[in-house]
């Protein structure tokens, strides 16, 4: 039985453990976390709707229900020539027929950003989001600010969606508590029009929503610099704030760019449509890691990694004459997909080739997500089928 390693215990890590056992292969999940923590509910977590231990499925539990090895231990190497990683606790290992890098990426550096709390950072980074939220809302006023920047090098290693989402929970948090009137909300991004990979229809659906909420925007302008109670814009104008929400854009990441894989000049894996790291055999790139090649609209997303772990799992299985047909690629599942959720509702957001939209779901938007929380988790766990 072929061996393969899977480095990183994120969603697309996880989900490329799962279909590799599902094809036969001997597996072993290599992860510096002991638990997966799902990000698109931990929104909920600045607003006090959910704490971060609900968020997190142990690696351990999705281990035992689908069946392969798992070890909690750091990537700290990679060699795409000798076909090895070495791990910071227990050393070098070069015992795999193949490696699937799903590691993710960093987040790149700006000045001060030291500032500033990340709504995908941390568990404990988002507890600080809440905590300091808290501290505004003892004092019933404050000045937020929301926002998130871009990679020229990697435009589509961006985080918009969760920035939305918990500015819109924030809000309608501070309304429920009858105190929105005593807060200024500021949206800023460096792009002209921020959501337009949406298309226009969503622009301005998104325009509407923020003049109901009453929230100011600041965007088109680049970002020079975060001090502890300012955004400061490259024209020198800033925003006052005494809570700074970011998140900036991805970054290649560190193990990835000091490692002989080919890469771009951002450090992100440069793959096949087949997810295989290009001019390796043996070594495919899933999720984060990776540079993804389409539309100019497209954008990392948590099923497009899961679906990048099935398509490099059949794939080796295809390769090595486990299953017959033809070998599958990831760039026909590029689209955009997510429930927008919003404290009281939310938005079904989807865009493709064919097709742009964003469809209000007033209530029954936030009650699906929570639903889609519940699922993820049994799923995970071997308990319901994947639907999705």
């Amino acid at each position: 039985m072929k061996k393969v390693a899977v480095l990183g215990g994120g969603i697309g890590g996880v989900e490329t453990a799962i279909a590799l056992k599902k094809e036969g292969f001997d597996v072993e999940l290599f992860s510096d976390r002991e638990y997966l923590f799902i990000y698109p509910i931990s929104i909920w977590i600045p607003t006090g709707e959910i704490t971060p231990e609900k968020v997190k499925i142990p690696l351990e539990e999705i281990a035992k229900a689908r069946g392969f090895k798992l070890t909690v231990d750091k990537v700290v190497e990679i060699s795409g020539k000798n076909s090895s990683f070495t791990l910071e606790k227990t050393g070098k290992r070069e015992d795999f027929d193949y490696i699937v890098v799903a590691l993710g990426q960093t987040k790149l550096k700006h000045k001060g950003i030291e500032n500033t709390l990340s709504v995908c950072g941390s568990p404990e980074e988002i507890q600080q989001i809440k905590n300091r939220l808290d501290s505004l809302i003892t004092k019933e006023k404050g000045k937020i600010a929301f926002g998130f920047g871009g990679n020229p090098k990697a435009p589509e290693a961006v985080r918009g969606g969760p920035v939305f989402e918990v500015m819109f929970n924030v809000h309608n948090y501070l309304k429920k508590l009858g105190i929105r009137e005593n807060f200024e909300i500021t949206f800023f991004a460096p792009m002209q029009k921020p959501g337009a990979r949406l298309g226009e229809k969503a622009l301005k659906m998104m325009d509407m929503m923020f003049k109901k909420m009453n929230i100011k925007r600041v965007t088109g302008k680049k970002i020079k610099e975060f001090t502890q109670n300012s955004v400061t814009l490259e024209d020198d104008t800033f925003i006052e704030a005494d809570l700074i929400v970011f998140t900036p854009a991805g970054d290649g990441h560190p193990v990835i760019k000091s490692s002989d894989l080919t890469k771009t000049e951002a450090g992100f894996l440069k793959i096949e449509d087949t997810c295989q790291v290009v001019g390796f055999d043996n070594i495919y790139g899933v999720g984060d890691s990776t540079s993804i090649d389409g539309p100019d609209w497209r954008a990392k997303q948590g099923h497009l990694a899961e679906m990048m772990g099935v398509v490099t799992a059949h794939n080796i299985a295809v390769k090595e004459g486990i299953k017959s047909g033809e070998l599958k690629g990831y760039k026909e599942h590029i689209n955009i997909m997510c429930l927008m959720d919003t404290g009281n509702g939310g938005a079904l957001a989807y865009r493709s080739n064919s097709k742009a939209m964003l469809l209000p779901m007033p209530v029954v938007g936030h009650l699906m997500k929570k639903a889609w929380g519940v699922y993820y988790r049994l799923n995970k766990l071997g308990k319901i089928p994947k639907i999705i």
